[in-house]
């Protein structure tokens, strides 16, 4: 989480909110997430499609 927040530049306070459905992102917050860990926040969007369909 440490090095999550230093590459989005978020506080660590932030990313530990959201990863436990504390707290809503919001679109930039979630930019700066997938650009850190250097994935196309496009594909995460389509992969919660699929599990909410499933559900």
């Amino acid at each position: 989480m440490i090095r999550l927040a230093e590459k989005s530049g978020l506080s660590q306070s932030m990313i530990s909110l959201v990863e436990r459905d504390l707290r809503n992102p919001t679109l930039d917050t979630l930019l700066r997430m997938a650009d850190a860990l250097e994935i196309e926040l496009s594909d995460v969007l389509v992969k919660a499609k699929h599990r909410v369909s499933e559900s």
